[in-house]
C-alpha cells in the first residue's frame, strides 16, 4: 500500500457588524465593510414582506449604492423574494437567485447581499455557496431570531423530502451586518422567537448570561429596545465563540450543542405546517428537553423550574397540540423526530440535554416513555395556566 497524507487546514475570518440605518449613505459600515481596492459588483436580495413594510426601502438602498459608486456597484434594483419557510420547500427561488447571478456575471469577488430572515438568508446562502463554488456572501438579518442565531453561523440550505435542512452546504459569510432598526415593524412573536435562542445558548454555555435574561426578563418581554440590543449583542457573541472555539464548526462529527431542543422543534414546524415559528418550536423543545433532564436525575428541578419559568416570562406557549399526533399505530409522531435527527448528523444518536444552567452533556440513547412523560407534563402545565 502505498499512501500520501497532508493535513489541510482552512482559515475563516467571520465578522459581525452592529450598527443603526445600515442604507444611510453616510453610514460607512456596509461600504467599508467590503470595499477594497477594486469596484465590485453586488448583488441584492430582499426579502419583499421588509419591502413593503418599509416603503421607500429599495429607494434608500439604490441612493446607497449610488453614493458609493466608486467601490461598488449594484448590477440591478434589490431582487424582491419570498422569505419564511415557503421560501425553503422550493429549489425555484435558489434557481432564480443563480440565474441572476448568471445574468450580471456575478464573480467569487462580487458579492451577494442577502436582506431579510432567517429562512431567506439560508436559501441565499445556499445559491451563493454554490454558484462558482462560493461567492462572497453578507447576511443583513432582519428578525430578532436571524440576528441572535441563525443569521451568524456557517449553516446554508433548504428543505428537502419533508425534512428540514435537507440540502444545504456549511460556508462562513463573508460580513454579518445587525442593523436594529431593521426590526422595528416585526410582529411580537417574530420579536419573541429570538429570545428562544438566547436562552438555548445560555442553558447550555453561559450561567451569567441565562442570569441576565431572568433580570431582564421583563424589559424584554415588553419590548424594552436598550434590553433587546443587549440580548442580540450577547447571544451573537456566544453564538460566535462556540463555532470558532468548539473545533468543529463544519460539524463533522455528531455532537450539536447549538440545536438543543431542536430535535423535537423541527417536527413541530413541519407538522404544524410552519404556522408553529421556529422561535415558539425551539422554546417547546427545549422545555421538553429539559423535564427530560429532570426526569432521568440528570437536572435538578430547581434549575427545570427556573428554565421553564423564563420562557413563560418571556412570553412563550410550552405546549402546542402537534407534539400529540399520533400515528395507525398511536405512536407519536414526534419520535420520529429523533431518527430523522440522528440520520441528520450522521453516526450514533447525540441530542444535547442539561447537567446544570450553562452545562451541557451529550446523550446516546433516549427513554422514549421519559420523552411521552414530558410531553403530558408540558400539556398539564399548559392546561394548568389556562385554567388559572
Amino acid at each position: 500500500m502505498d499512501l500520501i497524507q497532508r493535513q489541510i487546514q482552512v482559515g475563516w475570518q467571520l465578522r459581525v457588524f452592529f450598527t443603526e440605518d445600515v442604507f444611510n449613505p453616510a453610514n460607512p459600515v456596509l461600504k467599508d465593510a467590503l470595499a477594497d481596492a477594486a469596484q465590485r459588483k453586488v448583488l441584492m436580495v430582499l426579502e419583499d414582506s421588509l419591502a413593503q413594510a418599509l416603503p421607500g426601502l429599495e429607494t434608500r438602498i439604490e441612493t446607497y449604492f449610488s453614493a458609493h459608486a466608486s467601490h461598488l456597484q449594484l448590477v440591478r434594483s434589490p431582487l424582491l423574494v419570498c422569505g419564511g419557510e415557503r421560501a425553503k420547500n422550493s429549489l425555484t427561488l435558489v434557481t432564480d437567485i443563480l440565474s441572476q447571478i448568471d445574468r450580471h456575471h456575478i464573480d467569487r469577488h462580487s458579492y451577494l447581499i442577502a436582506v431579510g430572515g432567517g429562512a431567506l438568508l439560508d436559501v441565499a446562502g445556499f445559491a451563493a455557496t454554490t454558484a462558482h463554488r462560493g461567492l462572497r456572501l453578507v447576511r443583513i438579518p432582519t428578525t430578532t431570531l436571524s440576528q441572535c442565531d441563525s443569521g451568524i453561523g456557517v449553516k446554508n440550505g433548504i428543505n428537502a423530502f419533508g425534512k428540514k435542512n435537507f440540502i444545504g452546504t456549511f460556508a462562513p459569510p463573508y460580513a454579518v451586518i445587525n442593523d436594529f432598526n431593521l426590526l422595528a415593524t416585526l410582529e411580537p412573536r417574530d420579536k419573541r422567537a429570538g429570545y428562544a435562542e438566547a436562552v438555548k445558548v445560555a442553558c447550555i454555555r453561559n450561567r451569567a448570561f441565562f442570569e441576565e435574561i431572568e433580570r431582564e426578563a421583563d424589559k424584554l418581554a415588553a419590548f424594552e429596545p436598550a434590553a433587546m440590543k443587549r440580548l442580540i449583542h450577547r447571544c451573537a457573541e456566544l453564538h460566535l465563540d462556540h463555532i470558532a472555539t468548539s473545533g468543529d464548526p463544519f460539524e463533522s462529527g455528531s455532537a450539536r450543542p447549538l440545536d438543543f431542543g431542536h430535535w423535537s422543534a423541527h417536527k413541530l414546524e413541519q407538522h404544524s405546517g410552519f404556522q408553529i415559528c421556529h422561535g415558539a418550536a425551539v422554546a417547546i423543545g427545549i422545555a421538553l428537553d429539559v423535564l427530560y433532564s429532570r426526569n432521568i436525575g440528570l437536572l435538578d428541578a430547581e434549575s427545570a423550574e427556573r428554565i421553564l419559568k423564563l420562557f413563560e416570562r418571556l412570553g412563550f406557549k410550552l405546549f402546542a397540540d402537534e407534539l400529540l399526533n399520533a400515528d395507525a399505530g398511536n405512536r407519536l409522531q414526534i419520535l420520529n423526530g429523533l431518527e430523522e435527527f440522528r440520520e441528520h448528523l450522521g453516526g450514533e444518536l447525540s441530542i444535547t440535554l442539561l447537567k446544570e444552567i450553562g452545562g451541557a452533556v451529550e446523550a446516546h440513547e433516549m427513554n422514549l416513555p421519559k420523552v411521552v412523560e414530558a410531553i403530558h407534563e408540558l400539556r398539564e402545565r399548559c392546561m394548568g395556566q389556562t385554567r388559572t
